[in-house]
This record gives structure tokens, sequence and C-alpha cells, in this order.
């Protein structure tokens, strides 16, 4: 009888019409829906109502594209830091070039490669010296090379190796004892 009197106040007034009322007299919505969305709102006031929590669905999306955008800043962020450290890097091994740099030229041709291509610098013949000994290194600062000290050169390769175009090993280290030959002295600029 209950049942019959909260039927009887809600048919006579229409104002007080709801939402599912109003989209199933527009035709926007069917018996199946309206019954299925009051089961779910009656499951979910009574999980309310016992202490559970509950989450619906438009929630758990809204918390699951949260955290993939998190993730994905988390992803861009670690990439512009990777990308500030690497031109920290190649700042360092400019100024290290530009404090260091031998930039006297001379009228000594040196020959040299780099990847597959023959490369020539004008040194002076101490520079030329130098350089075969291994206590200057051939170092490539943009566009060009120059030439810089070995102790500067090692500090390069610590940061970037592909900037070091030649370094040669110092004659004293790549004498053996045993050598024959090791009292004759092969000249530079031997042509063949």
């Amino acid at each position: 009888m209950v049942f019959f009197v909260a039927y009887s106040i809600t048919r006579e007034n229409p104002v007080g019409n709801s939402l599912q009322d109003q989209l199933l007299k527009a035709g926007l919505a069917n018996k199946k829906q309206a019954v299925k969305a009051r089961k779910a709102q009656h499951n979910k006031q009574k999980m309310k109502s016992a202490g559970h929590t509950v989450k619906d669905e438009a929630t758990v999306l809204a918390e699951q594209a949260q955290q993939e955008q998190v993730a994905r800043d988390k992803e861009l962020n670690r990439l512009k830091q990777e990308a500030a450290e690497a031109k920290a890097v190649k700042a360092q091994i400019k100024q290290l070039i530009t404090l260091n740099q031998i930039s006297e030229r001379g009228d000594v041709e040196f020959r040299f490669t780099h990847g597959s291509s023959i490369k020539t610098l004008m040194l002076e013949t101490a520079h030329r010296d130098a350089v075969v000994k291994g206590s200057l290194c051939v170092v490539a600062l943009e566009n060009s090379y120059t030439l810089v000290p070995t102790p500067v050169a090692d500090k390069i390769a610590q940061r970037d190796a592909d900037v070091i175009i030649l370094r040669n090993t110092s004659e004293e280290e790549s004498t053996d004892v045993d050598d024959d030959y090791a009292e004759y002295e092969i000249p530079d600029d031997l042509m063949w």
C-alpha cells in the first residue's frame, strides 16, 4: 500500500519527473536502459550505505587518463633533461677547444683521415712534429679542425670521444726494447 501512495504522488506531480522519465517520453531511451540505470543507481546506493567505496566507470577512466598523462610528462621531462645535458657537454667541449687550441698555421702540409676522406692542415714544422709524436691532437670543432694538447684531448675524450680525430701515441710508449731497428730513426718526411 505504501508503494501505491508513493506511485500516486509522483503521478500527480508532473513537475517532479526525473530525467529518466523525460528521456523515455522524448524517445531518447528505452525501458531496458532505464531499468538498468535504476538498478545501477540502487546498487551504488547500497554499496555506499554499507561503507564500501564505489567508483563509477567515468572516475576509473579519468584516473587512468591522469596516470597516462603523468607517465607522458615524466618521459618528456627525461628527454628534455637528456637534451639539456647533451647541450651542456657540447658547450664544455667547445669551451675546452677554444681556450686551448693552437691557432698558429704554417706552410707545412699535414694530412690525416676523417671518416673516408683525407683532410689537410697547414702547420708549422714544430707543430707537425708534435702531432706525429703525440703531444698534440687533431680535434673537430664544428666544421673545422684544430690542434689541442694531449691532456686537453683526454678531457674532451671523457665527454665525447668522436670529437678527437687524430691522437697519436708517443714514440717512447710504442718503442719495444727488443726491437733490432730501434736505434734507427725513420724520417717523417719520407715520400713513397
